[in-house]
């Protein structure tokens, strides 16, 4: 099975600062991975190039059998596969949750609007919030908006979700809204890689486990590895503090 992201050997610098070093990763179809390490290891570095949020310095990566680079198209190509949800949903306040969702389907995909708006609710039901449809992302809770971006990205028909801490901007109890709508995903076969520190949804959906720190991958392993046998002092040492 060819897999479906290569990154082999990207690096990535702000200024002086070496934020990726050197990183290896291959991801196959359908794959769910967990990234996790300490502020400022260089998670969500590392997912925000796989899209071109952040340009790598050096190394390659590779999606879908596309490398990513500077041109354009092949550009457009690789973001129109994959979605990405952001901790603080980045939707546009100013249009309403259909037309948050619309947007992209009718002008990057070329979607028919009332096929469009099929869709969008099609998703939103998936997500329980179709109700919602007509507000503003400014009437909705915090836990509603996240499963929207979800949704919104969902309507993109992506084949990788990318995940960069989405519920770390949550009230504790809008956390398992969201994890659920993850967690959803993930047994319907959805490439899936998430930055976060909710360890109980590693546990029941992941394939693996990756540990960063200081823009290397420590250790990488499969959920009852990586929790019951950590190989890495400074995995045990990051474990033993978020595991209290």
């Amino acid at each position: 099975m060819e897999p479906l992201i290569k990154m082999n050997q990207v690096s990535k610098y702000f200024g002086d600062f070496q934020a990726l070093n050197k990183i290896d990763l291959d991801v196959n179809p359908k794959e769910k991975i967990v990234i996790c390490g300490p502020s400022g290891s260089g998670k969500s570095t590392l997912i925000r190039c796989l899209n071109r949020l952040e340009e790598h310095e050096e190394g390659t990566i590779t999606i879908d059998g596309i490398e990513l680079t500077d041109d354009v198209k092949n550009l457009e190509k690789i973001r129109a596969e994959v979605g990405i949800v952001f901790q603080h949903f980045n939707l546009f306040p100013h249009l309403t949750i259909l037309e948050n969702l619309t947007l992209a389907p009718i002008w990057v995909r070329k979607t028919k609007k009332k096929d469009a708006v099929d869709l969008a609710f099609h998703y939103l039901k998936r997500v329980q919030i179709a109700e919602q449809a007509h507000k503003y992302p400014g009437q909705l809770s915090g836990g509603q908006k996240q499963r929207v971006a979800i949704a919104r990205s969902l309507c993109m028909k992506p084949k990788i979700l990318l995940f960069d801490e989405p519920t770390s901007a949550l009230d504790p109890e809008m956390v398992k809204e969201v994890l659920d709508v993850m967690v959803q995903l993930a047994n319907e076969g959805m490439t899936m890689l998430c930055v976060t520190h909710e360890m109980g949804f590693a546990k029941k959906v992941a394939d693996r486990v990756i540990f960063m720190d200081e823009g290397k991958i420590i250790e990488e392993n499969t959920p009852d590895e990586f929790f019951g046998n950590p190989q890495h002092q400074r995995t045990k040492l990051f474990l033993a503090q978020i595991l209290h």
